[in-house]
């Protein structure tokens, strides 16, 4: 797989030099695609951008709650075409949501607020702009590679990369609420809807990807389209935003609503207040890709671990727990199905009874030997910024569209059921 990777971006940074000159006249895409792969060390979803003048594939890690793209700007940053944004400029300006931004150098340079949530570290820095491209996909194939001239991201110095995966240079921000996201700049340049969809790949030898625009999205063998068979939930927006950032802004990170969750069809007993918001706009429910395990309010997990032992019953043996997990268990008599271990159904129910997240045994549970299964989720322990953090395993295997016009989420529930998984798009295929 190795070979692979490394046959799919010789083809991807070969057809930059053929086409970028070209693309931005004759070629506008109805949707875009980047390949996602799981760094089998940090367990961070990772992918690559081919950047600057000349091209440079820059290796980012993946913040679906980004508000935009940063990057090291401090060491080893060379571009012919890189520029910092002027204060002055359209773009600076419709940044000052509330005041807040700031000008620096006797405010001629735009400034932004880099931040890795991995590290819980942040700065404020220039923004800048540069040429990114990025490859085009009918859906079903990737296509030719696209360039936008004017990228705005931001930069940051060599100290915020900590606890990224090795070689990375930056976060690739897919954020709802900052200019300068992914999905967003791509959506203004391209003029295709403001829509992304996400679909990560548990293994770290088979690749995920992120779709920018609209469906199709065409899954391998039986070329699925999941666009076609997604289930509706809205996106709830937090006026507050807790993590990086500046003050009173709203989040850019994704918030669904979580009524109650139910295990094997029982509903768990909770402090259902801390699903919802808080005036300062703690609790409720997120979904990220920084977070490799889903974590929750200590209440909150000790009910579902307690529901989950007992929807077991006697013939499932409890064992010692494996850190970071609280719940483990003899994998002796827990056979296993197409969508993973038959475990206990977990069910997030959102606005009604029927509009449902089913979290099967693929994605619940996290096989730590051959003898022991854990569930997957960690105690985030008391008064936690929010309530219910949605993790990667969690997400895994899940066709996740963001509809920022609509602000909604579709979601497919387990590929595997349908026969297919989120390594299945057709990457082998460089139309480009």
């Amino acid at each position: 797989m190795a070979s692979s990777n490394f046959y799919f971006y010789f083809l991807l940074f070969f057809s930059l030099l053929v086409f970028s000159s070209t693309a931005q006249t004759s070629f506008r895409p109805k949707a875009l695609v980047l390949r996602i792969t799981k760094d089998n060390s940090t367990l961070q979803y990772t992918t690559h951008v081919a950047q600057r003048t000349p091209h440079v594939p820059v290796k980012l890690t993946l913040d679906l709650g980004g508000e935009y793209l940063w990057v090291d700007c401090e060491q080893g940053y060379v571009s012919s075409t890189f520029k910092p944004l002027p204060c002055n400029s359209t773009k600076c300006r419709g940044r000052l949501y509330d005041g807040s931004r700031a000008c620096m150098a006797n405010d001629t340079i735009c400034m932004e607020s880099p931040y890795n949530p991995i590290a819980s570290i942040g700065t404020t820095d220039k923004i800048a702009y540069d040429v990114l491209s990025i490859q085009s996909t009918d859906g079903s194939n990737p296509g030719k590679v696209v360039s936008v001239p004017k990228f705005n991201f931001a930069c940051a110095s060599t100290l915020y990369l900590q606890e990224l995966a090795s070689g990375v240079k930056g976060m690739a921000g897919l954020g709802r609420s900052n200019l300068d996201s992914l999905p967003l700049q791509f959506a203004s340049t391209f003029g295709f809807q403001r829509k992304f969809a996400l679909c990560l790949s548990p293994s770290t030898s088979f690749n995920g990807a992120v779709f920018f625009g609209d469906g199709p999205y065409v899954l391998l063998p039986n070329n699925v389209d999941v666009s076609k068979s997604l289930t509706y939930t809205p996106l709830l927006l937090n006026h507050q935003n807790l993590v990086g950032g500046f003050l009173n802004e709203s989040s850019a990170e994704y918030f669904i609503g979580v009524k109650s969750i139910k295990i094997e069809g029982k509903t768990v007993p909770l402090n259902t207040t801390l699903l919802s918001f808080d005036r300062l706009g703690f609790g409720g429910t997120k979904i990220s890709t920084v977070e490799p395990y889903t974590v929750l309010e200590r209440s909150i997990y000790n009910a579902i671990v307690r529901a989950f032992v007992k929807a077991f019953g006697s013939n499932v043996r409890r064992v010692t727990p494996v850190a970071p997990f609280g719940a483990c268990f003899s994998s002796k008599n827990i056979r296993s199905t197409r969508a993973g271990p038959a475990v206990p159904t977990i069910d997030l129910v959102l606005q009604n009874e029927k509009a449902y997240w089913r979290i099967l045994g693929a994605n619940s549970m996290v096989r730590v030997s051959d003898d022991v299964l854990c569930l997957g989720f960690v105690d985030g322990g008391l008064n936690p910024l929010t309530s219910i953090v949605i993790g990667g395993q969690q997400i895994e295997d899940n066709l996740l569209q963001f509809d920022l016009a609509a602000s909604r989420l579709g979601f497919s529930s387990s590929l595997l059921l349908k026969q297919t998984s989120c390594s299945n798009f057709n990457f082998t295929s460089v139309n480009a």
